[in-house]
């Protein structure tokens, strides 16, 4: 009877160490795949910083040409009314 006693005990805790290693094992796998979420998407982050310094870049160089377009056009030129009047 004591043999049988122990083995049943011995069985239940085979049960839960069995349980807690599943659940470990679980939660190991659930945080390696978070590890690797946040990596994709920590490198998506640094392409997108980089995509927006380009385009700044851009949009200083077009700014550029605009203002120098627009200060050679005579179209954008300002007008003296006043010596137009007289």
């Amino acid at each position: 009877m004591l043999i049988v006693n122990l083995n049943l005990c011995i069985t239940a805790v085979d049960a839960e160490n069995q349980v807690e290693l599943e659940e470990k094992t679980r939660l190991i796998n659930q945080v390696l795949e978070l590890q690797h979420t946040l990596e994709d998407l920590s490198a998506r982050v640094d392409a997108v910083k980089e995509e927006n310094l380009k385009l700044k870049s851009e949009n200083q160089v077009l700014g550029q040409y605009i203002e120098n377009l627009m200060s050679a056009s005579s179209v954008f030129q300002t007008t003296d009314t006043k010596s137009k009047r007289k």
